[in-house]
């Protein structure tokens, strides 16, 4: 959600669909947008037509854990596309027909016999949607401020009733998560060009 405040995507009214109904990203990051007023469909990978549903996309957040699932043809022209997905193909006939658009990804596959990539095929998304997030680099940087910036425990806590004994090591003090957000060297979001 920072990420589309970040770059000024109005949410209010629009037609969403988050693919991926996993309790990690799929079901918060529908009822995060359903806070903002959009209109959201929640679909998976044995979805009827999936195709058609994520055509009628404003913004498309894809977070089903397979490579390259979403073609171009599946993106509305002009919609905004949040790629969440990030997997690891190895397979050169897979690779062939996921970054067709994307020659430098293939290049990479052949070489190094792996490469990083996301739920829509980049190459063709590009072509469509008004922006899109790149795999990998584009959702991470945004995820991790976002993670680092919440505590994942109280940041402090009641003393410990135990004053010693093994696991006590000082049971008046107080935890602090401190962990600096990373910086963004390049723009975390491409936007596409036409």
């Amino acid at each position: 959600m920072s990420l589309l405040a970040h770059h000024g995507v109005n949410l209010k009214g629009i037609r969403a669909v988050v693919l991926g109904r996993s309790e990690i990203v799929g079901k918060p990051m529908a009822l995060m947008l359903l806070e903002q007023h959009a209109t959201v469909t929640i679909a998976h990978s044995r979805t009827r037509d999936l195709a058609a549903v994520c055509r009628e996309a404003d913004l498309l957040v894809a977070a089903v854990g397979r490579p390259g699932l979403v073609e171009g043809s599946w993106i509305k022209p002009g919609a905004v596309v949040v790629d969440v997905g990030i997997n690891r193909v190895e397979d050169e006939a897979l690779g062939a027909r996921i970054f067709a658009a994307e020659p430098k990804k293939l290049e990479t596959l052949r070489t190094k016999g792996g490469v990083l990539c996301g739920d829509v095929r980049f190459g063709e998304a590009m072509e469509v949607a008004s922006a899109v997030t790149p795999v990998p680099a584009g959702w991470a940087p945004h995820h991790r401020r976002a993670c680092s910036a919440t505590p994942w425990w109280p940041r402090t806590r009641a003393p410990s009733r135990r004053r010693s004994g093994p696991g006590v090591r000082n049971p008046g003090a107080s935890v602090t998560l401190s962990v600096d957000p990373p910086r963004c060297r390049r723009s975390c979001w491409w936007k596409t060009t036409r």
